[in-house]
C-alpha cells in the first residue's frame, strides 16, 4: 500500500504517499516517512472533463491558487469600478462601453486558449475591468435615457439580465463540460455587443453638462423618430434645452472628482449609507454562493433553483419600489435577507430542507436588494459625478465579494460564524439604507447642489406644526410650510 489514510476520515490522503510501500513495515506503519506525490495526479471527471484545477494541477500545495485567480478576478472589477466610473464622468458613457465591450471579447477569448496559469489570471484581471464598465455604464445609459415613471421597469430588467446569464450559465455548463470551450462560449456574444454598442446614444444629460449641447439635440431628435414622435422632436432646439438646465450649468464651473462624494454633508450621507449597502449585499451573496456544496445537493440542480428565485423576487421587489418606494424596498430586502441567515447559522446540519429553504429565501432577498442598488444608486448621485459614485459603491461591492470566501474559513472554528457574519452585515446595512432620501417618481439629481437640496427637503418636511394658527393680518405664521410629498 503506497498511500497513507488521514487520521480523522480514514480515507487515503490525495496528496502524500508512502516512501517505500506500507505492506513491507505493516508492524511499525505510523513510523514510515512520507513524500509529496511527485507522479501527478488522477482527477475525477464526471461532472467536468476539465477544469483550470486540472489544467494546471492546483491541488495539494498549489491549492491556494484557486483562490488566487478568483481573487485577481475580483480585483479586476474593483479596479474597473474605480478607474472607469471616473473615466465615464470625464469622456462619456458611450466610449467607456463600447471599450469594455471590446476588452470583454478579447480578454475573454485570449484566457480560455493560452496555455499558462499566469497569462489566464492576466487576462481574467481584464475581463473584470471590462465587467465593471460595461455595467457601471449599461445602467447609467439606461435610467438617464428615461422619464422617472420608467426608470423602475428599466432598472428591473437590467437585474433579470444576471438572473438570465444565471440560467443560462447553468444549461451551457452541463452541455460544454471542458473549461476552455465554456470560457470561450461565454465571451464569443460580446463581439456582438460590442458592435451594437455602437448604436446606443450618449446620454443627452452627459452631454448638456459637458457643453456639447448640439450632440445632445440631435441623440433627443433621433429618439423622438424611433419613437414615433417626430415632431415633438423637430420643436426641440439647442435654446429650449440650454435653458431647462440652466440652473444645472451654472453650478457646474469646474472638474470634479470622487473626493466630491464626500465634500457635503448630503453627498457624504448618501456614499457611506450606499457603500454599506452594497458592500454587505455583495458581502452575503457571494459568501452563500461559495458555500452551495455544503447543502448536499446537485450543483447544477442548485445553481438553478439558485437562479430561479430571482425572478419572482426581483418582481416583487420592483412592486414594492412602485408603489412603497426605493428606501423602504432597499432596507427591508437587506434586513429580512439578514434575518434568514442568522436563522440558518443556528440550525443543525441535519435539516438540509430546512437550511435550503431559508438560504433560497435569503438569496431571493439578497436579489432584490441588488436590483433596488441599481436604480437607488443611480437615482441618488448626481449626473455629475454619478458614475464615480457608482464606481466607488461598485468598488465596495468587489471588496465584500473577496472578503466573503475569507469568511468562510472562519467555519473550521465554527460553523455557525460565516452564516451569523453575513447575517449581521446585512442587518447593519439595512438599517443605514433607513436614512436615505426617497427618490420614487423624482426626477434625477445633475448636480452636487441637487443632493444637497434633497437633503434638506427631507429635514425640513419631518417638521410638524401642532399649533395652529390663523391666517389672518394680525396672526401672519412666520413660516409656511409647502407639502411637496
Amino acid at each position: 500500500m503506497f498511500i497513507p489514510l488521514d487520521a480523522k476520515s480514514q480515507k487515503p490522503k490525495s496528496c502524500m504517499r508512502y516512501r517505500t510501500p506500507e505492506l513491507l513495515y505493516w508492524e511499525n506503519d505510523t513510523m514510515m516517512e512520507t513524500e509529496p506525490c511527485k507522479d501527478g495526479w488522477v482527477y475525477d471527471g464526471s461532472t467536468f472533463s476539465s477544469t483550470i484545477v486540472t489544467e494546471w494541477d492546483l491541488v495539494c500545495n498549489h491549492r491556494k491558487m484557486r483562490q488566487v485567480a478568483q481573487s485577481i478576478y475580483m480585483a479586476g472589477v474593483l479596479t474597473g469600478a474605480l478607474v472607469l466610473g471616473s473615466l465615464s464622468d470625464r469622456f462619456g458613457r458611450k466610449v467607456i462601453l463600447i471599450i469594455s465591450y471590446l476588452t470583454m471579447a478579447v480578454s475573454g477569448t485570449c484566457a480560455a486558449f493560452l496555455p499558462s496559469f499566469v497569462t489566464y489570471c492576466v487576462f481574467r484581471c481584464l475581463c473584470g475591468i471590462a465587467f465593471s464598465g460595461i455595467v457601471l455604464n449599461t445602467i447609467s445609459l439606461s435610467l438617464e435615457w428615461m422619464a422617472p415613471k420608467g426608470r423602475t421597469v428599466v432598472g428591473t430588467l437590467f437585474a433579470y439580465s444576471f438572473t438570465f446569464g444565471q440560467l443560462v450559465l447553468a444549461g451551457i455548463a452541463y452541455g460544454i463540460r471542458d473549461w476552455r470551450w465554456l470560457q470561450f462560449s461565454v465571451s464569443a456574444p460580446y463581439y456582438i455587443f460590442f458592435l451594437v454598442s455602437w448604436c446606443v446614444p450618449e446620454s443627452a444629460r452627459w452631454l448638456i453638462i459637458n457643453g456639447r449641447s448640439i450632440q445632445a439635440l440631435r441623440n433627443l431628435q433621433w429618439v423622438a423618430r424611433i419613437n414615433g414622435k417626430r415632431e415633438e422632436g423637430e420643436k426641440l432646439s439647442e435654446k429650449v434645452l440650454l435653458s431647462h438646465m440652466q440652473s444645472e450649468l451654472n453650478s457646474v464651473k469646474h472638474n470634479h472628482s470622487p473626493l466630491d462624494l464626500f465634500r457635503t454633508t448630503g453627498m457624504r450621507k448618501v456614499t457611506i449609507c450606499l457603500m454599506l449597502v452594497w458592500f454587505s449585499t455583495s458581502f452575503a451573496f457571494y459568501g452563500l454562493g461559495m458555500d452551495l456544496q455544503n447543502f448536499g445537493v446537485d450543483i447544477f440542480l442548485l445553481q438553478f433553483v439558485f437562479g430561479s428565485i430571482d425572478l419572482p423576487s426581483k418582481l416583487v421587489g420592483a412592486i414594492l419600489m412602485s408603489y412603497v418606494g426605493r428606501r423602504v424596498t432597499q432596507a427591508a430586502s437587506l434586513i429580512l435577507a439578514g434575518v434568514a441567515l442568522l436563522c440558518n447559522a443556528f440550525i443543525p446540519q441535519e435539516m438540509r430542507m430546512a437550511r435550503l429553504v431559508l438560504a433560497v429565501f435569503g438569496k431571493g432577498c439578497m436579489a432584490s436588494s441588488f436590483c433596488c442598488a441599481y436604480i437607488y444608486s443611480s437615482e441618488l448621485f448626481p449626473t455629475v459625478i454619478r458614475q464615480s459614485g457608482m464606481g466607488v459603491v461598485g468598488m465596495k461591492a468587489r471588496m465584500g465579494s473577496m472578503v466573503a470566501p475569507l469568511v468562510l474559513m472562519l467555519s473550521e472554528i465554527s460553523p455557525i460564524f460565516p452564516p451569523a457574519i453575513y447575517g449581521v452585515a446585512a442587518i447593519i446595512s439595512g438599517t443605514a439604507a433607513v436614512f436615505l432620501s426617497e427618490t420614487s417618481n423624482q426626477q434625477l439629481p445633475d448636480t452636487i447642489e441637487d443632493v444637497e437640496a434633497r437633503s434638506k427637503k427631507k429635514k425640513t418636511e419631518k417638521v410638524i406644526y401642532k399649533e395652529e394658527i390663523p391666517l389672518t393680518q394680525s396672526h401672519m405664521p412666520k413660516r409656511v410650510l409647502i407639502d411637496t410629498v
